[in-house]
């Protein structure tokens, strides 16, 4: 667990049981107040974890260098492990195992619509100071970071509820300090990409795209209702977006091994539910509730085990 005020923490999975789908969900780190929870992921301990920062650099370091705590301790400073400026947020983090294959590419989004593919080689070794991965636009952000295999495809999701799934192919892999390709173009100014996620070559059947959204509702959607574009287009729906639901927050694939999603809201409130009790609905509905979002609070993130 990772939070925006940038304190770092690792738990063993099993201190999160498994909730209904609907309650308020229980603390999983004690945040200052100001403070939100940004990152939430699964590694093992003898992975290389590359932080990727919103400003397009990257830092690396063993997942065993980050202090194991109980659920309701705030965690360490990352700034302990990573040297890493006050005025970088990471926003990515891809655990990479020892015996990881060469033939891996690194596919990155940022929440302006922009994608980027790079060999896995050029990280191979990371500065203590870090290295920029990304030239981006002015007020562009990177935001994902995904291990692909070369021929597998790739959805964006954004907050409005427009969906675009595109052959990776369709993006030649550049070195690191080259600028993206437009990967989703935005409505709205205030529009943004929320979700990116792999899917893999080959594997369709059984699929399904989760959406959750900023007021606790939620839905999965068969992958077969998102036919393949071109990547760059507005996309298609994916959501109904309404006063009710909020925008989209985040976007996943999900699959039958992934039993369990653990949502984060940006006060910390954290709940662990079966991915199976989140019904499968067509792409043009709002969902039903997965967590009790309380006035002033909202969904930050999602992971899924």
């Amino acid at each position: 667990m990772l939070t925006r005020g940038g304190y770092i923490k690792r738990i063993p999975p099993d201190v999160l049981k498994a909730q209904k789908r609907g309650g308020k969900g229980l603390i999983g780190i004690a945040t200052k107040e100001e403070d939100v929870v940004s990152q939430f992921f699964v590694a093992n301990t003898h992975d290389n974890l590359l932080f990727f920062t919103n400003s397009g650099k990257v830092f690396q370091t063993k997942a065993y260098e980050v202090p194991e705590s109980s659920r309701q301790s705030k965690g360490k400073a990352v700034v302990n492990f990573l040297n890493i400026s006050s005025s970088e947020l990471i926003t990515a983090v891809v655990p990479i195992p020892k015996d990881h294959k060469d033939d891996i590419f690194l596919f990155m989004a940022t929440t302006k619509g922009m994608i980027k593919k790079v060999d896995m080689e050029s990280f191979s070794a990371v500065r203590k100071s870090g290295m920029i991965t990304i030239k981006l636009h002015q007020g562009d952000e990177l935001g994902w970071v995904l291990p692909t295999s070369g021929n597998d495809q790739v959805m964006l999701v954004t907050s409005e509820g427009n969906s675009v799934r595109f052959k990776e192919k369709d993006v030649r892999p550049t070195g690191r300090a080259a600028a993206g390709v437009i990967g989703v173009r935005l409505d709205k100014k205030d529009d943004k990409v929320v979700g990116a996620d792999v899917i893999p070559a080959g594997v369709e059947k059984g699929l399904q795209i989760l959406v959750v959204m900023q007021n606790g509702y939620g839905k999965r959607t068969d992958l077969r209702a998102y036919k393949t574009q071109k990547r760059g287009g507005r996309g298609i729906m994916t959501a109904k977006i309404t006063p009710k639901t909020g925008k989209l927050v985040s976007a996943h694939v999900t699959s039958e091994e992934n039993k369990d999603l653990i949502a984060v809201s940006r006060k910390g409130h954290v709940i662990r539910t079966s991915v199976r009790s989140i019904s499968v609905l067509s792409r043009a509905t709002q969902g039903v509730r997965i967590m009790k979002v309380e006035s002033g609070d909202g969904l930050a993130l999602v992971v899924l085990v």
